[in-house]
């Protein structure tokens, strides 16, 4: 059993923030964190790392603590077989069908069983992030912690057998939290809307130096004079990569441009060589076209990559939140990216980018960007404004605790 945090070389403090965000945000949340002295917050997830709740965690739980505090995370044993499962269950979660078998879940709630055992338990309240450790419910006999899932994807139309199947486990909480309204299921507990958020002092979105840029472009062959099209993201069938290349393949008719995708190997994603074997294939006759594979943690590359990047796209069929548009957004690069999941909440059309709904509109929208800087750097603008206002982790913090709150005192009115 994993515990603990892996931290960046420098670990986060709170009055580091407060020339981002301003003085008095920081003073909320350690008020806020104030009303809850004395209790414990536990996080547990399935991944150190690779995830977007691992990606938060590593930088939210030492800002819990910098507030005075009782913050920690955990990670479950995760082997082959249950990431095989469990990726099954993500896809039909996500409405995709998955071939299905009673082993299937059987292994589910054999390695579920397994954890229970193993874990340690001790917050007041613990969040439990996603399916994976989704079952972990079966410990909370005896323990008068409230329990929270928190869950990081759309659920709004999941395979029936595996919500049906879930959603046993899911109702012996006291509450669940969505990232989007659009992504909540009935259920009988009370729901908290949390939009997830990005660190603007990450790795991954920090201010970088030139040579810093230059470096990542020249140890991949990118070409610094010619304008990138990009996307950031792990090599899925639901982030549509060969549609990205399709989109390509349209603009670069009438553009001199070059394509960048980009993205690390999700260790509990065994579709990824698949996918990535057939994005290979799809640009093999197509120049300009830059298929990279990250090594883990490689958030100074990602940050440069989009930093260099002329154009953001973000072409999914389907998304969670879609943090890599707002990282995109927090560089004040232009967007242009699929109106599902999230993204809509993060791009207002033609104000703080461009939605599509096709390969075709996508490459239409791309075009203009490229042969329109003015326009382009105008939807950057207004896009680094709004993730200012909405979607950095200070903002994440007071929420967090502000469930925590509510839960602590059931009946009390909180505005979330």
């Amino acid at each position: 059993m994993e515990s603990g945090l892996k931290t960046e070389r420098t670990k986060p403090s709170l009055k580091d923030y407060a020339e981002i965000v301003g003085p008095c945000v920081i003073d909320e949340l350690r008020f806020i964190a104030g009303r809850l002295k004395g209790k414990s917050i536990q996080h547990v997830s399935s991944l150190s790392s690779s995830s977007e709740a691992a990606e938060t965690l590593n930088r939210i739980v030492p800002l819990f603590k910098d507030t005075g505090l009782d913050a920690s995370w955990d990670i479950i044993d995760v082997d082959s077989e249950f990431s095989e499962v469990t990726e099954k269950f993500h896809n039909a979660l996500c409405g995709r069908e998955q071939d299905l078998t009673d082993s299937d879940f059987e292994s589910y709630i054999q390695a579920s069983e397994h954890n229970i055992r193993k874990i340690k338990l001790r917050g007041d309240t613990i969040f439990i992030h996603d399916h994976q450790p989704l079952a972990l419910i079966g410990k909370r006999k005896g323990l008068a912690s409230k329990w929270v899932w928190r869950c990081h994807m759309d659920v709004s139309s999941p395979d029936e057998r595996v919500w049906e199947f879930l959603s046993t486990f899911i109702e012996g909480y006291n509450a669940a939290v969505f990232s989007s309204p659009k992504f909540t299921k009935a259920l009988n507990i009370p729901q908290f809307l949390v939009c997830p958020a990005i660190d603007p002092l990450s790795d991954k979105n920090r201010p970088l130096s030139v040579s810093e840029i230059d470096n990542v472009l020249y140890k991949y062959g990118i070409e610094k004079s010619k304008p990138i099209i990009c996307q950031i993201s792990r090599y899925d069938y639901l982030k549509d990569p060969v549609g990205v290349i399709e989109t390509f393949k349209l603009v670069r008719k009438h553009v001199d441009c070059q394509l960048v995708l980009a993205g690390a190997k999700s260790t509990d994603d065994p579709e990824t060589d698949r996918v990535l074997s057939e994005v290979k294939r799809s640009a093999r006759s197509t120049p300009d076209v830059h298929i990279l594979l990250l090594e883990e943690h490689s958030d100074i590359e990602i940050n440069a990559l989009q930093r260099a990047s002329t154009v953001i796209v973000q072409k999914s069929i389907k998304e969670g939140f879609a943090l890599t548009v707002t990282e995109a957004l927090w560089k004040e690069k232009a967007v242009v990216a699929s109106a599902v999941g999230g993204i809509p909440l993060q791009i207002k059309h033609k104000y703080s980018g461009l939605l599509c709904h096709s390969i075709e509109a996508a490459a239409m929208q791309l075009r203009q960007l490229l042969n329109n800087p003015e326009y382009a750097k105008k939807l950057g603008a207004n896009g680094k404004i709004h993730v200012m206002k909405n979607f950095l982790l200070t903002r994440l913090m007071r929420e967090h605790m502000l469930v925590a709150l509510a839960l602590e005192r059931e009946g009390d009115i909180i505005n979330l």
